[in-house]
């Protein structure tokens, strides 16, 4: 339970900026944290997202955190979006946000690589999640693509963040100053998030320090 909770505070730090910046400067924020991408969705489907995580410095800790994903809806004083992660036929909660606001998989998918940077690093969350939401605040370039999602090729939104390239501190962060976080978004995926990819290249070998990986997989009957 105080996991649950740590995390939606965690969460709810994460997903939001300063009211005085300017239009260019909340302008990958507001790609990245769309609103009402979860309007349109049937409230007798979750979504199912996948997460794979690869770590070289804390394999224990990618096994603990690869599994699935559910954002299901259930009904309060507000709609809510509830997340819960699925393991080896378990399952955990991890919180509840509202459905009005847009699809909190995103939030996730930073604030873990957030909590799993400083597991790994042994940094602040506090600093690492502050650098991240600074990084929210720049301009990054915006690439179009393409992916096959469904059987179909469908056009896509990618935005890459790199938010310790220029940080004073990123000699002491086991690799983690190369942190490249890459979302990728398309109108014809439901919740609007394909793949949200959290990746640290290693410079003496082919795997990567640390990866992780989540990805839409289906609409599934809510249960």
């Amino acid at each position: 339970m105080r996991k649950t909770i740590a995390l939606c505070c965690a969460l709810a730090a994460l997903g939001g900026l300063p009211a005085a910046l300017s239009a260019a400067e909340t302008a990958t924020y507001d790609l990245l944290f769309r609103s009402g991408t979860l309007d349109d969705l049937p409230r007798d489907q979750a979504l199912i997202y996948h997460r794979e995580v690869s770590n070289s410095l804390t394999p224990d800790a990618a096994t603990r955190d690869t599994g699935d994903i559910a954002l299901s809806f259930s009904d309060g004083v507000a709609e809510q979006a509830d997340l819960q992660f699925r393991q080896d036929g378990k399952h955990r909660n991890l919180g509840s946000f509202p459905a009005s606001v847009g699809n909190p998989i995103i939030m996730y998918f930073y604030e873990t690589v957030v909590r799993d940077m400083a597991e790994t690093a042994g940094g602040s969350p506090f600093y690492i999640r502050n650098r991240v939401k600074d990084a929210l605040t720049r301009q990054w370039a915006e690439t179009p693509g393409t992916a096959s999602y469904d059987g179909q090729t469908v056009a896509t939104r990618s935005v890459t963040l790199r938010p310790f390239a220029e940080d004073p501190n990123r000699a002491a962060m086991r690799g983690f100053g190369d942190l490249a976080l890459t979302v990728t978004m398309s109108d014809a995926v439901p919740g609007w998030y394909l793949s949200l990819e959290a990746h640290v290249p290693d410079a003496e070998a082919d795997t990567p320090v640390y990866h992780s990986d989540l990805r839409f997989q289906t609409l599934e009957p809510q249960s």
